[in-house]
């Protein structure tokens, strides 16, 4: 499945980085990176990117992101897809589809909650 996204952020650039950009209450001032996802009806949804990854077992840039308008006291809901970027800083998502990599992906994802509460 793959399904087309674009980047929306304050400075106008995307950013490739392993921190992680989002509101939290630890004080710190994060930049906040927003991507818009088109589902395969249209529906346009956005989401705030929490980070962004890369795995050389796979050879596939990856990108965790949380529905846009949810509050901290909120369950969120944590999706992953890994991404392919154009130029034009439009690219495509794809469904992780594999248990191993879903296994990787959950680990990736489990260090970082784990380092953001040791914050």
């Amino acid at each position: 499945m793959t399904e087309e996204h674009k980047h929306e952020c304050g400075c106008g650039h995307h950013h490739h980085s392993d921190e992680a950009h989002h509101e939290c209450e630890c004080g710190h001032n994060h930049e906040e990176e927003l991507i818009t996802i088109i589902d395969e009806e249209g529906n346009e949804t956005l989401y705030h990117i929490l980070f962004t990854f890369d795995s050389q077992d796979y050879q596939k840039n990856y990108v965790v992101v949380y529905p846009h308008g949810t509050d901290n006291d909120d369950e969120v809901e944590i999706q992953v897809f890994s991404y392919k970027e154009d130029d034009d800083l439009a690219g495509s998502l794809h469904q992780i589809e594999s248990d191993e990599e879903w296994d990787m992906v959950e680990e990736v994802i489990a260090t970082f909650i784990d380092e953001e509460e040791a914050e």
